[in-house]
């Protein structure tokens, strides 16, 4: 089938990267004289038939910016049969051949969901700060995400290190470390609690441990001290945690959550880069008639997933980083 008119979004967690996403897709389809459609606020704007045409015009200037000129937002009505047909309907009277969603897992689930009612072609494309879609070594915006975390915990340990104190930082990644893990390496933190090193029920004997490392670090004389904790991992996050080792030890701690800045600001140039690729390889396998996968990128080479297979969350973090991780501790706790 000759596609003529293709359809992007952008649903879900907006990430650093996404304009340019969106940029490279618009190019590529000019390229290939096929029209661009552009879709706001993510499948709501499916269901509300809420669009622009997008052309050179729309997409000038906006590699550098942080967000999603198209929006963003979480739609519950995709999960259900009301809320899918009345997207299939849209995609139907607005004549669209194929439909290009940037976004993480939950709006990948979104276009297997709307397969059974709609024909035409989907790809998806990895947008999401968590890395934590499987088939990809990178998603767009994770090394954004880093970079802020790390900017952040830099200026922290500034404090820290001045005032003598003990931090509890708080870091996004949902139900993933990549972000936890990396950042807290890269910023040289004395402890890192992510699901990979750590598992609910183990509170009590962790609060432990940590009080025994900060009593000991202490005890050395060590200015400052930086515990860095996944979200979603202690129950009542890196607040509650201060306050329970105050209670158990009389430990001070203060927590910080970076919260929703790790999701803004100018991406870096990785994400720039990995988002172009990804954004016109998309193009490039929609006219080559591929459809139902996600385009990601593995040892720098483009590759095509199922999107069945994408969103399985079967891969975690690396073990080098862990084992980094354990080596660094180990050596630390020699001196």
């Amino acid at each position: 089938m000759t596609i003529k008119r293709i359809a992007v979004l952008t649903s879900g967690g907006d990430a650093p990267g996404m304009n340019a996403a969106i940029r490279a897709v618009v190019l590529a389809a000019h390229h290939y004289k096929v029209e661009t459609l552009g879709f706001y606020s993510g499948y709501n704007g499916l269901i509300d038939d809420n669009s622009t045409n997008l052309n050179l015009a729309s997409v000038s200037g906006i590699i550098q910016r942080g967000g999603t000129i198209l929006k963003s937002a979480r739609c519950p009505a995709m999960l259900t049969e009301q809320g899918l047909k009345a997207a299939a309907a849209t995609l139907i009277k607005e004549k669209v051949d194929a439909l290009i969603v940037i976004g993480g897992d939950g709006s990948f689930n979104g276009i297997l969901a709307l397969k059974k009612y709609w024909s035409g072609q989907v790809i998806g494309i990895p947008g999401t700060i968590d890395n934590d879609i499987d088939g990809t070594d990178f998603t767009i915006g994770f090394s954004t995400a880093i970079n802020t975390g790390i900017e952040g915990i830099d200026k922290i340990r500034d404090t820290a290190e001045a005032f003598e104190r003990i931090f509890i930082v708080e870091l996004m990644g949902r139900r993933s470390g990549n972000i936890t893990f990396n950042v807290g390496i890269a910023c040289a933190a004395e402890q890192i609690l992510s699901f990979e090193s750590f598992t609910q029920g183990d509170e009590q004997q962790k609060l432990l441990h940590l009080a025994n490392e900060i009593t000991l670090a202490q005890q050395n004389r060590h200015a400052s001290y930086i515990i860095v904790i996944a979200e979603n991992l202690w129950r009542g996050g890196a607040t509650e945690l201060a306050r329970q080792l105050k209670q158990t030890s009389n430990i001070d701690c203060t927590a910080c959550i970076l919260g929703y800045i790790q999701r803004g600001g100018s991406p870096v140039a990785k994400d720039r880069i990995l988002a172009t690729k990804l954004g016109v390889s998309a193009v490039q396998e929609l006219i080559a008639g591929s459809s139902n996968v996600m385009i990601g990128e593995r040892n720098n080479i483009l590759v095509t997933v199922p999107l069945s297979l994408a969103v399985q969350h079967n891969e975690k973090v690396s073990e080098s980083l862990i084992l980094a991780q354990e080596n660094i501790l180990a050596l630390t706790a020699q001196h």
